[in-house]
């Protein structure tokens, strides 16, 4: 399916693709239009955004959002601002500036409440949950994305769903109620594969092969992370696949494999730390790190380590850096 440009609406080819999970044609698309030029619409600037947020270009997404937020603050277009501001906030709390992302977020959701948007108010309940989740406060999680999913469902919003339902089976993995981790991670996965979108079934995969994990079943596991990768690169989704490594590096973990876990961990943090995502650099730092650890290697082993806790306390991340002192603790 093609999306011829329009004339009268030079955006419109840029919103299907879109709309349509296409996120890498979409940015060519409004690269060859131009690209961050200064007669863009906000409009077009943030669907710009919102596409190589998609595919991981988070300077770029970050560059272009702001551009649109400063342009919607002109025209006084709430509802514009609205978004931007939730879609920074998400591109900070992805780079590691978790304070900000957490005051974007509460600044979206004042906005959407204001316009009766249940929409934007679901992705902030969803995002601040998110935080709640990063600082280890899994009840306040738990709320906050029940609140957004009773939204997504009534909007009959499939990505929301899907993002949801794969953020709670992470915080009950991670409350080791694997039971319900389970339960969520397939309710993801459905969600995602009837919204066809591939980057998002990746994610949803990924998170349905961490319940694996948790359970011991490493051959699941793997099953579920081949899939994932093989999506996630179809999708151009490049931190998509780096955390499909990480995840591997984890399995190969469990299964005496530290050569190999090594190996995956320390590409995907290679990846993490070119496009700037601080959480996902973290954890395969921690990984790497618990590799070493394996091989005997002490030297390498406390450099990632503390590389890993340097990271984490940035983030506040109370749970990861729990997890660091329970699996390397300090000699």
């Amino acid at each position: 399916m093609t999306f011829p440009p329009s004339p009268d609406d030079p955006g419109r080819t840029l919103r299907d693709l879109v709309a349509a999970g296409r996120f890498q044609e979409a940015l060519e698309t409004f690269g060859e239009g131009g690209g961050a030029s200064v007669d863009q619409e906000p409009d077009t600037l943030l669907l710009a955004a919102k596409a190589a947020t998609r595919v991981g270009q988070l300077d770029l997404a970050t560059k272009l959002a702001a551009r649109a937020l400063e342009e919607f603050r002109t025209k006084a277009d709430a509802d514009g601002r609205m978004q931007a501001t939730n879609l920074l906030g998400a591109l900070a709390f992805e780079r590691g500036h978790v304070a900000e992302a957490e005051d974007r977020f509460g600044q979206a959701l004042v906005l959407a409440q204001e316009l009766s948007d249940s929409l934007v108010a679901a992705r902030a309940s969803n995002n601040l949950a998110s935080v709640a989740h990063l600082r280890g406060r899994p009840d306040l999680a738990l709320s906050l994305y029940r609140n957004a999913m009773l939204s997504y469902q009534r909007l009959g919003d499939r990505r929301g769903t899907a993002e949801t339902y794969h953020n709670l089976g992470l915080t009950f993995r991670d409350m080791a109620a694997l039971s319900d981790a389970d339960d969520a991670a397939n309710e993801a996965v459905r969600h995602a594969s009837m919204a066809g979108e591939k980057a998002l079934m990746a994610l949803t995969l990924m998170g349905r092969a961490e319940v694996h994990l948790a359970k011991g079943d490493l051959r699941l596991a793997r099953s579920e992370l081949d899939q994932a990768h093989t999506l996630a690169d179809e999708a151009g989704d490049e931190l998509g696949a780096a955390e499909v490594r990480r995840l591997r590096a984890l399995v190969a973990l469990e299964d005496g494999k530290s050569t190999d876990a090594h190996a995956e961990a320390e590409a995907a943090r290679a990846v993490a730390a070119r496009y700037g995502s601080t959480l996902l650099q973290a954890e395969c730092a921690l990984a790497s790190a618990r590799a070493l650890n394996a091989l005997g290697d002490a030297t390498a082993m406390a450099e990632r380590r503390d590389e890993a806790k340097r990271l984490f306390e940035s983030l506040g991340a109370q749970a990861l850096l729990g997890e660091l002192e329970r699996v390397l603790p300090p000699s």
